[in-house]
């Protein structure tokens, strides 16, 4: 479903002076998952260039294929992760930080300060999740 756009309510904006902490903070959190994400791909069985694909033990064959599995779901969340913080930014660059993406209203100060890569308003999300 897609969302309709809403035109900002005029006077929502943060202060500027509180988004650049903001940006300094998100921009951290991205390369602690960029550090994250090489660090899990290193554990993936199925880049082990000595990996030996004819003669495997069937248990060996069914760890390797459970450690990618793993190692996938992780890389996906983690790109997942990725990607809101970089909207995120995105918004604090153009000055909408804080202002959902959806409905034009603030973001709840509360939701920001426990989820600072929020783009939706609590209520948007939901229905975003449905």
């Amino acid at each position: 479903m897609k969302a309709e756009k809403v035109k900002e309510k005029k006077g929502l904006r943060f202060p500027s002076n509180l988004l650049k902490p903001v940006g300094v903070f998100l921009r951290q959190r991205l390369a602690s998952l960029r550090i994250n994400r090489k660090n899990i791909v290193s554990e993936d069985p199925f880049n082990d260039t000595t990996r030996d694909l004819n003669n495997a033990a069937a248990d060996t064959e069914a760890e390797e294929q459970f450690g990618h599995a793993r190692v996938s779901a992780i890389k996906s969340e983690l790109n997942a992760k990725a990607r809101q913080i970089k909207k995120a930014l995105t918004r604090v660059k153009k000055g909408k930080y804080g202002i959902c993406e959806v409905c034009g209203n603030m973001i709840d100060t509360d939701r920001l300060a426990i989820y600072p890569e929020a783009t939706k308003c609590i209520k948007c999300e939901k229905k975003a999740e449905k």
